[in-house]
């Protein structure tokens, strides 16, 4: 990823790490304002969460002449966990459970915003002298577009790596499930001695991610438990929806093999044990608690009593507020239009419908500040909640309710939904082939995303029947060079690999789940 230096920040009297990435690693390579464009967007939408279990990144600088970009960062003392797996022995069934427990931890913040690591590995996990897991390097491998395999002129796959898990493999969707496969990997290896799969040649690895079912723990390790191999056997689920649905239902299966609390654990004692993950357990590490099912804010009743007590709040300075919102929308200062916006929309709501055109206005820039700031997870609530306003509101503002629904399938597909991103973008897709060609450049658009959300969800002949028509439609309007043409051809390859491989075996060419 780079080379690393112990540094030391004079005005605050710290030492802190410092990191480069040199431009020559990123594939494709970029030119320097593009590598500080990518940089700039994963710090931005990493810094959203906030967990003990991620090194702080302090600042990011765009070095012309190192050619990269430096990163000073939280300095971190402790051991790789690559390095601990190295040591002789097996490691006791608690340290490897709260290894993990600590990572569900980590990335149910994370993937709360969704934040998805991409190249979660021994490499990348530390443990700290009191015991505390650091995740290290989220977002890097975005930045370096290391986090899929490619495909060479001659149509061989490379770049798999021992914990890449099988979407990743043959590019396609990458959600938070991604990085669950890889802790299954890791805790396999943590529970066992070694990863599930070994193969040295870069094509068996592959194969193995794929298609072979990894060896039951039980077998390799008499004292783990059943409901732990099963735990890692359903991470290691070939199909991402096959998966657990989170990190949260991760911990909660792996809490019954914590260590229990101790009370007359001191602090002096845990500090004399170097590198022990299981001491935060003596006062169990919780991860995030789970989304409640609220949206960003609640309109109040047209026909409520607290209607006619709240404050006016007059057209002048919702008209105000929404240029304002605009103007920082404009401005990439995102978190701050939305963040102005709800104070403004709560108060307008005790007041107001919900449905009046300038409410509407607001309740659309407010969507696409948090849209734009990556904020799915957020987004996707404020659009559905448009969608209804806007269908009801009748034909005028039906342009607008295709917008939006549009805009809540695709923070479905960023939020690893692909079977709800994919009816969704299907009924988009239905609607703007009323009034549009399949040329047109939105349409075109759509219909990738439903070709390859059909390849994520492993309805391959689908997938072809949508994208083999779609090659040829973006041939001609962008040519063979564009990012988009490259993208179809590169997943038309990819299953065109896959399903001869697997007609070769005697399997069905495709499984519709």
């Amino acid at each position: 990823m780079g080379q690393v230096w112990l540094g030391y920040d004079p005005i605050l009297n710290r030492d802190v790490a410092v990191k480069l990435i040199r431009r020559d690693l990123t594939t494709p390579g970029p030119d320097a304002e593009e590598l500080a464009e990518r940089f700039k967007r994963e710090a931005r939408v990493t810094a959203k969460f906030d967990h003990p279990g991620v090194p702080a990144v302090h600042d990011a600088v765009l070095d012309r002449a190192a050619d990269g970009v430096y990163m000073v960062m939280q300095l971190v003392r402790g051991a790789l966990l690559t390095d601990i797996l190295a040591r002789p022995g097996v490691l006791p069934v608690p340290w490897a459970v709260s290894v993990a427990a600590q990572v569900c931890s980590v990335l149910s913040y994370a993937h709360a915003v969704p934040v998805v690591h991409r190249d979660l590995k021994p490499d990348n996990i530390m443990v700290a002298g009191d015991g505390t897991v650091k995740v290290l390097d989220f977002g890097v491998a975005a930045v370096l577009g290391t986090d899929v395999t490619k495909l060479t002129s001659t149509g061989h796959i490379i770049g798999t790596r021992r914990y890449m898990s099988p979407e990743q493999i043959q590019a396609a969707a990458v959600s938070p499930r991604s990085d669950l496969y890889a802790l299954g990997c890791i805790l396999h290896e943590l529970l066992a001695g070694k990863p599930p799969f070994t193969a040295e040649a870069e094509f068996q690895l592959m194969e193995d991610h794929m298609y072979r079912a990894p060896a039951p723990l039980c077998g390799l390790r008499s004292e783990v438990d059943t409901a732990l191999e099963r735990l890692v056997l359903d991470l290691l689920a070939k199909v991402p929806h096959q998966r657990p649905d989170s990190a949260q239902d991760v911990y909660d299966r792996l809490v019954p093999f914590l260590p229990a609390p101790d009370p007359e654990r001191t602090t002096e004692q845990r500090g004399q044990e170097a590198t022990d993950p299981t001491g935060p357990y003596r006062r169990p590490l919780a991860p995030r608690p789970r989304p409640s099912e609220k949206a960003v804010y609640t309109p109040t009743a047209v026909d409520s009593p607290l209607r006619s007590a709240a404050p006016a709040v007059p057209d002048e300075e919702l008209q105000q507020a929404r240029g304002h919102a605009a103007a920082l929308v404009e401005e990439e200062r995102f978190s701050q239009a939305s963040g102005m916006l709800e104070d403004v929309l709560a108060r307008a709501a005790a007041v107001r419908s919900a449905s009046e055109p300038l409410m509407v206005g607001l309740r659309l820039v407010h969507a696409l500040a948090l849209f734009c700031d990556d904020d799915y997870g957020r987004a996707l609530p404020e659009y559905e909640a448009l969608v209804e306003v806007l269908e009801a509101a009748g034909p005028n503002r039906g342009e607008d309710a295709l917008y939006c629904r549009r805009q809540a399938a695709f923070c479905r597909m960023e939020l690893g939904d692909s079977e709800g991103a994919l009816a969704e973008f299907e009924a988009v897709l239905g609607q703007m082939r009323q009034g549009l060609p399949d040329s047109d450049m939105d349409v075109l658009e759509v219909r990738r995303h439903v070709g390859l959300l059909l390849q994520a969800v492993d309805r391959l002949r689908e997938a072809v029947e949508v994208l083999m028509p779609l090659y040829r439609d973006l041939m001609a309007e962008y040519g063979p060079d564009a990012p988009e043409t490259a993208q179809v051809r590169d997943a038309l390859v990819r299953i065109r690999l896959r399903t001869s491989r697997t007609t070769g075996s005697g399997r069905a060419v495709t499984r519709r789940n």
